[in-house]
């Protein structure tokens, strides 16, 4: 059964650092304050967590890496407003796309890094390479 409800007291629905549409610049700016800050906490507790004898020693990569993919939630939903919603299909396919290409120049010059340690040039070949 629905129940009427009054425009005073309807709450609206929405993800954290989506847009509501209200045009309000109060919400706005709480949205970006509440995502400072919680960045800024996630900033300060991975130097915590390296400065500090709180975590085993090799557990502390896996603790930053936990918090640096926190970092990324943070900015992602409240500072570039990726949310779950239909009209953000477009944003979420570009952020792929961008994840993508860097992968790959990331593998990539891995890749190509390995192979020239792996394989390096005898000194003979590089001065015949030069004249």
């Amino acid at each position: 059964m629905d129940h009427p409800v009054d425009s005073d007291t309807e709450v609206a629905d929405s993800a954290p650092g989506q847009e509501t549409g209200e045009g309000e610049l109060l919400s706005g700016i709480r949205g970006y304050v509440v995502g400072l800050v919680v960045a800024a906490l996630l900033t300060g507790a991975s130097f915590y967590v390296a400065g500090s004898g709180l975590i085993y020693g090799p557990g502390i990569p896996v603790a930053l890496m936990a918090l640096a993919v926190g970092q990324m939630g943070v900015h992602l939903v409240f500072f570039l407003h990726i949310t779950t919603g239909s009209d953000n299909t477009n944003n979420v396919l570009a952020l792929a796309f961008g994840v993508l290409i860097v992968a790959l120049v990331m593998i990539g010059s891995l890749w190509i890094m390995a192979h020239l340690n792996h394989d390096p040039m005898s000194p003979g070949m590089m001065q015949r390479m030069q004249h």
